[in-house]
């Protein structure tokens, strides 16, 4: 490469030979020259014009989940920069590969009172694996070529570079710009456990009379699914998920315990957790939702096998027996082959995890053919587990959606079909993670569920959906509160709701005015029919649903259960 690059020119071709095709932000006075290399420069990256910073992150995130390729979101200076960062936290959070991209005030002006300058390096630390902000053009490209490195190798992540105006205006030296391929997706690296380890945990599985699989999102994140399931087969091993590992076994598999923990979870597949006598976790923190705050398993009280590409998460929270410390789908296939030798088990998990879920759907049914009014969650989850196909991607916010999708919506395949912010748990994500979702996989339906809370933060993205023609069907279950927290001052504050409430609003006519396909069902009876007539509509829809309050609902919220 013979002729000299501006700073903003070389962050496009680097951008652009990493294999970026979508790049998701908002403009800004400090992105001029970035924007303007971007219009002028021949590259096959498209830039996605989103109304919010955070939801620009959103999108990027989930983009970067179903593709396994790293997101970029990109956003301006100042107030661009402190919206973004709910989005990057996430990210980094979930361990999604996130690059996150700020333009900034110029080097030579820092310290004079400029208007938008902030510590954007300080700023973004505390939420990425890696933030710097670059002084001179000619140190671009290292500082590009490592924040694909730290996203994409070991524990996958965010990262953060911010690039000032004058630096995207300088000179970059030709022979800086190259790339590392390796890095265009994630995981990069693929580290194998100590042998000693897999033999360790080997003999542990093999000895264990009740053992038990609890799989999170590492899982999918390695495309571990198909070893998984061999694993389980191997074993007659049941295997349950977090909220981020659903997916990693189809549930519908006579093995599959489903979602347990604290949302999401039931007493029947709470009851398992605790006769287990050996928990193997993988690519699963062990955190505070998924084992109801180290309560189900008790530490000390079951033996544990644990399999983590990140080794700071083996052993925080259990005394582990075995620690695997590697990538999932490899550790996986390697213990595998060390069970191969050994005789086979016979155990009577099947029959044990069919009779579990019979239970666990007895009274979700009942209440899933009830006609009361408000619709009860339990009916909505019930169509939609009927009228979606089996490719079909669903997006839940917190609140209403996520303990009852996750808890009763069985996925019929492996892989990522079911997604939710569980890292930080925002509202009002859903909805522009969906429109990432629906660019990553078009050949497939997305659905985004939310209350009316999160419709709320996010309703300016249905403007994004219409202008690119996105046919994603957002669901809006109405119900007037912060459900969740209305839902916690009953059970633990003697039902003394203060500041939960707000006032009533037209979601459907809200969503026809950006231009959608909407209605509005407050009959149970008339909502099968107007599901099966969004799914068809060939651009964005919404369908609002007036909803039991959660705080009414039997929802499946260990805690509130007790």
């Amino acid at each position: 490469m013979s002729n000299a690059y501006s700073g903003a020119e070389a962050l496009v071709w680097l951008l652009d030979s990493y294999g970026v095709r979508l790049v998701f932000g908002l403009c800004g006075d400090t992105s001029l020259p970035f924007y303007d290399a971007l219009a002028r420069g021949r590259h096959a990256i498209r830039h996605l014009l989103a109304r919010d910073e955070r939801h620009a992150a959103y999108m990027a995130e989930a983009w970067s989940r179903l593709t396994g390729r790293p997101g970029v979101v990109e956003g301006p200076s100042g107030g661009g920069a402190t919206y973004m960062l709910p989005g990057v936290a996430e990210a980094d959070g979930s361990a999604t590969a996130l690059v996150a991209l700020t333009t900034d005030v110029a080097v030579t002006a820092r310290g004079r009172f400029t208007l938008t300058e902030l510590d954007q390096a300080a700023l973004f630390r505390p939420v990425t694996r890696w933030s710097e902000v670059v002084d001179r053009p000619e140190a671009l490209p290292r500082a590009v070529r490592k924040a694909f490195r730290m996203a994409t190798c070991g524990r996958p992540g965010a990262v953060h570079l911010g690039i000032p105006f004058d630096v995207q205006q300088g000179t970059v030296p030709p022979e800086e710009l190259w790339v590392e391929p390796r890095n265009q997706q994630w995981p990069a690296e693929r580290p194998m456990p100590d042998p000693a380890e897999v033999e360790r945990a080997a003999r542990a599985l093999r000895e264990a009379e009740r053992p038990l699989a609890i799989c999170g999102g590492g899982v999918l994140a390695s495309g571990a699914e198909a070893a998984l399931l061999a694993l389980a087969e191997r074993l007659d091993l049941p295997v349950a998920t977090s909220i981020s590992g659903k997916g990693a076994i189809p549930e519908t598999h006579p093995l599959a315990v489903g979602v347990v923990g604290s949302n999401g979870g039931t007493p029947e597949t709470r009851a398992l957790v605790d006769a287990a006598d050996l928990v193997l976790f993988v690519g699963c923190r062990a955190g505070s939702v998924t084992t109801e705050r180290w309560r189900h398993p008790k530490p000390g009280e079951v033996r544990v096998v644990h399999i983590d590409i990140d080794p700071a998460a083996i052993g925080t929270n259990y005394p582990t027996e075995a620690a695997l410390v590697g990538d999932a789908r490899t550790a996986l296939e390697a213990l595998l082959a060390a069970l191969d030798p050994m005789p086979s088990v016979a155990r009577r998990s099947r029959q044990e995890v069919t009779s579990l879920r019979e239970r666990k759907f007895a009274a979700f049914r009942e209440r899933a053919l009830s006609d009361e009014r408000p619709i009860r969650p339990e009916r909505v989850v019930a169509t939609f587990a009927r009228l979606l196909p089996a490719d079909a991607i669903l997006l839940c916010d917190p609140g209403t959606p996520c303990p009852y999708f996750s808890a009763y919506f069985p996925l019929a395949r492996a892989g990522r079909h079911f997604l939710s912010n569980r890292a930080h748990g925002a509202l009002g994500w859903a909805l522009p993670a969906a429109l990432g979702a629906a660019l990553a996989r078009p050949e497939q339906k997305v659905v985004a569920v939310m209350g009316d809370g999160s419709f709320a933060m996010a309703c300016g993205e249905l403007e994004t959906a219409v202008r690119l023609g996105l046919p994603v069907l957002f669901v809006v279950l109405a119900n007037g509160s912060y459900g969740w927290i209305r839902a916690g001052q009953k059970t633990r504050f003697g039902g003394r709701y203060f500041s939960v409430d707000f006032g009533p609003l037209e979601h459907a006519a809200v969503a026809r005015a950006f231009g959608l396909e909407a209605e509005r069902v407050d009959d149970p009876r008339a909502l099968e029919p107007a599901v099966a007539r969004l799914l068809r509509a060939s651009g964005p829809a919404l369908l609002e649903i007036l909803c039991q309050p959660l705080e009414e609902a039997a929802a499946p919220v260990s805690e509130w259960i007790a």
